[in-house]
């Protein structure tokens, strides 16, 4: 039985962090309504790297995010739009929106208003900066809160930093942040019934999961970290280095693997030597201990090494491409990515991703592949008691 099954989603977010967070949900079994405006919807359906299918608004960037869940169109602006949307919180467990701060309550439909129709509704506010604050109402994306969460300043080194990381870090930290958030809550619902509203920033959520000794060396012991490229900061030897055909990426954090590392590329004799002894000393004395590793390295492409310093238990891992990890037996063998076969909306197959973990007898999954926009308008609408002429109605007239 998938864990979240009979649990109802009205999902009210777009682009990435509230869809990211609403799809971890529908892999685990909760049934996902996305409400999108009418003709337009989430703006991730113009959105990817196929300007087809960006035309067809079924971006390869809505892809990504939105298997699994059902598609309404819905004009929030609209009175008889409240309405419907007021009629689905009656019979949901979760309503999930990443609007600015403020949005929701000029529409009427905040959490109060929600509260009132379904007092054990869990409502998620997702936000670049929380629903209180200085910086509350500014608008942000994923770039903006690299920048002021000080992962900017800690990523390249001195001469190419300040640099952004080369993927959505901050939308994707508050998405898991949100879906923790909004499972605990649901715990709580079970065992008392009662909501909750749930506010997550994008800034906490940032902070929060960065690497701890760095946030509290500087809280507990004033200590201000500095870019420094591959390198750990924390040890030596550990970071990229040179091979004779190549990069390699290699950590050592213990006295074993340093000494297993000098073995195995036939340097014994740096086990000794008073600068590289301990590991305070190597992180003083990085940047002679580098070049030396770097010499030994040279005998052998970074692929040959690899498998060599595995074998002699010393980490290692070649730096791949996302297509050379998407190809990659160790991704087939953990089923990763989930693949549909000629979707009738794009005529193509679809591959998505799925959960980062799995169960002892199940494989988290979705059932169906993205929607298209509105595709479940009238079968959602339906289960409410709209006939088929209502319908067509609130169509005609722009509800939907």
């Amino acid at each position: 039985m998938s864990l979240l099954k009979g649990v109802r989603v009205v999902d009210l977010t777009a682009v990435i962090s509230g869809p990211l967070c609403s799809y971890q949900l529908a892999m685990l079994g909760a049934e996902i309504i996305k409400i999108e405006v009418p003709g337009a919807g989430d703006i991730a359906r113009r959105l990817g790297a196929d300007a087809d299918l960006n035309e067809k608004l079924m971006g390869v960037s809505f892809w990504a995010l939105n298997a699994g869940k059902k598609s309404i169109t819905l004009n929030l602006k609209d009175e008889r739009g409240k309405k419907i949307l007021l009629d689905l919180v009656k019979a949901a467990d979760v309503v999930v929106e990443n609007f600015r701060p403020g949005t929701m309550k000029g529409l009427g439909l905040d959490y109060p208003a929600l509260k009132k129709v379904n007092p054990r509704i869990v409502y998620c506010a997702i936000s670049g900066f929380g629903q209180e604050g200085p910086f509350s109402r500014r608008p942000s994306y994923d770039q903006i809160i690299q920048g002021l969460s000080g992962i900017m300043s800690l990523t390249g080194d001195e001469r190419s930093g300040p640099m952004r990381s080369g993927y959505v870090v901050c939308d994707t930290m508050v998405s898991m942040a949100a879906a923790f958030g909004i499972c605990a809550a649901l715990f709580r619902v079970q065992k008392t019934s009662k909501g909750e509203m749930i506010d997550v920033s994008m800034l906490d959520a940032t902070l929060s999961t960065m690497p701890a000794w760095l946030i509290s060396g500087v809280l507990n012991a004033g200590k201000h970290p500095v870019r420094l490229g591959n390198d750990n900061p924390a040890s030596s030897p550990s970071g990229t280095f040179k091979t004779g055909d190549g990069l390699l990426n290699i950590v050592c954090n213990d006295e074993r693997q340093f000494c297993d590392l000098c073995d195995a590329i036939d340097r014994p004799q740096l086990k000794i030597d008073p600068r590289f002894c301990s590991r305070p000393r190597r992180v003083a004395h990085r940047n002679e201990l580098k070049p030396l590793l770097e010499e030994a390295l040279q005998a052998k492409a970074a692929h040959e090494w690899d498998e060599i310093l595995n074998k002699s238990n010393v980490p290692a891992g070649l730096i791949l491409t996302l297509p050379e990890i998407l190809a990659h037996p160790q991704i087939e063998s953990r089923q990763l990515i989930k693949r549909f076969k000629k979707v009738k909306s794009v005529d193509r197959d679809i591959a998505v991703t799925r959960l980062a973990f799995r169960l002892s007898d199940e494989q988290p999954d979705v059932n169906s592949p993205p929607p298209a926009l509105g595709e479940h308008t009238d079968e959602v609408l339906r289960a409410l008691g709209h006939s088929a002429e209502e319908i067509a109605d609130l169509r005609r007239q722009g509800v939907l």
